[in-house]
């Protein structure tokens, strides 16, 4: 049995693609490409699929993860090129390693974040992102499904910067740029609740809806604030392996 891990990404309208439906077209993906999946044991047998720490529906993505069980072996590049053929343009394979370590979900400690502000002046989130990092708590509520919850936003944020937008709008209108690092902590810290975390410290209310994309998630770098690439270990381990049965 053979496991492969994949990295995908949730692109332009298919941000509101919730997680059952991607786990539906997925599915239907490996069927079409007639991977060798592994099922599990049962009545209702189902492919062996782990997925690892969905965004919210609503939410772009450049960094999802998930782990498929083979029945025989394949080559992730050849899989990843397979798949590819056969899911929706916005739902993209970008990357494929054997798994060759344990504990993928684990490394998943950190996301990297972007939300863009339309409507919003760059320094004016620039001053909301300092008076949110200045601030030792910031108490937002969420409602779950077992009622309203109240949590500390702030804890969870390691590091919240203002970057300038590549180019200029061609309506000349006002966009700001903020990138955030968040820890995944539990109760987990979305990026909407920073966004009531920053209108509740610095008044800062965009006109319309941030349009929110996850650039990143892996392992938290504690010395830098990095966040690595959970599948580096992987690959690491793979080179390894060749560079002993060249030798």
């Amino acid at each position: 049995m053979q496991r492969i891990r994949l990295r995908y990404t949730k692109r332009g309208r298919l941000r509101f693609t919730s997680h059952r439906d991607f786990q539906r077209a997925f599915e239907r993906a490996l069927r079409r490409a007639e991977v060798p999946m592994a099922y599990s044991a049962g009545f209702t047998p189902h492919p062996k699929v782990s997925y690892a720490n969905a965004a919210p529906t609503g939410t772009g993505s450049e960094a999802e993860y998930l782990e498929i069980q083979l029945a025989e072996r394949r080559d992730p590049a050849m899989l990843q090129e397979l798949l590819n053929e056969s899911l929706p343009t916005g739902l993209d394979i970008t990357d494929a390693v054997e798994a060759r370590t344990s504990g993928l979900a684990d490394r998943l400690q950190a996301s990297v974040w972007e939300l863009r502000l339309d409507g919003v002046e760059p320094a004016e989130a620039a001053r909301a992102a300092e008076t949110f990092l200045a601030a030792e708590e910031v108490q937002v509520e969420r409602r779950t499904k077992n009622g309203m919850r109240t949590f500390d936003a702030r804890g969870a944020v390691t590091r919240l910067e203002a970057v300038a937008p590549e180019g200029d709008r061609p309506d000349g209108k006002a966009c700001a740029i903020l990138r955030l690092v968040v820890r995944h902590l539990t109760p987990a810290v979305r990026p909407d609740d920073v966004l009531s975390g920053l209108r509740a410290t610095a008044d800062l209310a965009p006109p319309v809806p941030a349009a929110v994309t996850r650039l990143a998630q892996g392992l938290l770098d504690e010395e830098t604030g990095a966040v690595t690439d959970p599948l580096a270990p992987d690959r690491d381990a793979a080179e390894a392996g060749t560079t002993t049965a060249a030798g």
